[in-house]
């Protein structure tokens, strides 16, 4: 009966033991980071976790490997609060890494991306900035002659590990614009399409009419008229650091080779960054005769083959403003 009972009672701490290693919550209860580099062994990672107190024992990890099994991913992971020895398992599984989230939708510049990667937590707007315009190597094929990577960094949803470097962050949105603008067929000569595309996404927000204002600026560039768009006049105002939110009469005097008031053709570069149907319009803009177009009151556009036509849709859209 002795051993019997003996026999029960060590079962029953061993359980306990179990139980208190596999599923008694451990941890910190503050923002805790472990980076876990590429190549580190099973072992090893058990042995970090329990250093750096997230679980309790490698020992109890390394059997939790030999019954779960699976390929524990690498990257850096935040722990904030106490958990079972399993979930931390399953986390490392599923590579449950810590990210910081940077929201880039169309339309956005240099200026509003770089703005957007510093509010997330990555960095400073000028290093961004800094690196934007030093690493034009990742579209030399693209622009051979950019000055930025101004248009190439493609509006998405990006995911970065908080160690990331502004460098690592631009190819990887430049990657994104190559896999995106593959599909739709880009051709390789892209430079002047990326560029028409940041006018027509500055300018219209209706998808549908993006490709009547496509064939607005080129038919003024096949007449060799002034494109005459203010998104241009803006962003030459940004370059310089002297926009003051508003267009002035000074602005449209500007000298800058960006200010399509005053010189004809293109601008020498993007102005923001289009979307999927910014970039299809541009591709393939629609046929028309118009030379004109101006917002309405609902946010459409109205278009005009004629001077004195859009005149007229100048005048009711002041109206309506009024």
């Amino acid at each position: 009966m002795k051993s019997l009972a003996t026999l029960l009672l060590l079962a029953l701490l061993a359980a306990a033991a179990f139980a208190w290693l596999f599923y008694l919550p451990f941890g910190p209860s503050s923002e805790t980071f472990v980076d876990i580099p590429t190549g580190t062994s099973g072992t090893a990672i058990g042995q970090q976790l329990a250093k750096t107190g997230i679980i309790r024992s490698p020992y109890a990890f390394d059997l939790m490997r030999a019954q779960k099994g699976g390929t524990l991913k690498a990257g850096e992971y935040r722990f904030d609060h106490p958990a079972p020895l399993a979930e931390v398992y399953a986390r490392l599984i599923k590579g449950d890494v810590y990210t910081r989230t940077v929201a880039i939708p169309e339309g956005f510049n240099l200026f509003d991306i770089a703005a957007a990667v510093e509010s997330a937590g990555l960095g400073t707007k000028a290093s961004f900035l800094a690196a934007a315009r030093q690493h034009t190597e990742l579209i030399a094929d693209l622009s051979p002659h950019a000055t930025s990577l101004e248009g190439y960094l493609f509006p998405d949803t990006y995911h970065f590990s908080r160690h990331a470097t502004p460098q690592q962050m631009l190819a990887i949105m430049v990657r994104r614009f190559r896999q995106v603008t593959t599909q739709l067929g880009l051709p390789k000569a892209s430079n002047t399409i990326v560029i028409l595309a940041s006018l027509i996404e500055k300018e219209v927000s209706v998808d549908s009419e993006r490709p009547l204002v496509a064939s607005v600026f080129e038919n003024r560039l096949a007449k060799s008229m002034p494109l005459q768009t203010d998104p241009t006049v803006i962003y030459a105002a940004l370059l310089e650091n002297r926009y003051r939110g508003t267009i002035y009469a000074s602005d449209l005097k500007s000298d800058s080779p960006y200010n399509t008031y005053r010189h004809p053709g293109l601008p020498p570069g993007p102005i923001c960054s289009p979307g999927v149907a910014a970039l299809r319009a541009a591709i393939s803009p629609a046929k028309s005769d118009f030379l004109y177009f101006v917002s309405d009151a609902n946010g459409h556009s109205r278009f005009a083959a004629t001077l004195k036509d859009h005149a007229t849709n100048v005048t009711q859209y002041r109206a309506a403003k009024h």
